[in-house]
């Protein structure tokens, strides 16, 4: 798959604004580790590899284990994932596939059971800035480095 365009250099001051809210998602009081777990699985459902590349490897340096990273995709099966983790991975699915999924009540409670109302908010603006990403990079075929 060919680059299509470098979406950085197209449109510099809309790039600003996504790397502000970027740094305003990160600083939202979320766990980092958990942050991770969402950008990747957001990723995955997106067919990103860029964003998936990237993750992966941000969530390693933070200390990630392997075995964690590669269940991520069968997450609802492996044991290794706290109540939180469940909660914001099946949040993030609903929300990156919202016009299928129409965001169900059953994943909202488990949502609602795990973060406060804030952590909710915060949480799903999380969601929606990878996915934005994922838009962008998918989009203009943005590739991880061979």
């Amino acid at each position: 798959m060919e680059a299509r365009i470098d979406f950085y250099t197209a449109s510099p001051e809309v790039m600003k604004a996504m790397i502000a809210l970027e740094g305003a998602v990160n600083k939202l009081g979320l766990e980092p580790s958990l942050l991770e777990l969402v950008k990747l699985r957001a990723s995955q459902l997106n067919g990103c590899a860029f964003c998936i590349d990237m993750h992966t490897a941000d969530a390693r340096k933070a200390g990630e284990t392997e075995r964690r990273l590669y269940a991520v995709t069968a997450w609802r099966e492996a044991p290794f994932f706290s109540d939180r983790e469940r909660a914001a991975l099946a949040w993030t699915e609903a929300v990156t596939l919202i016009a299928q999924t129409h965001a169900p009540d059953a994943d909202y409670a488990l949502l609602r059971a795990q973060f406060n109302d804030t952590e909710m908010v915060n949480l799903t603006l999380a969601i929606n800035t990878i996915n934005s990403w994922n838009r962008l990079a998918v989009g203009f075929r943005k590739m991880p480095a061979a």
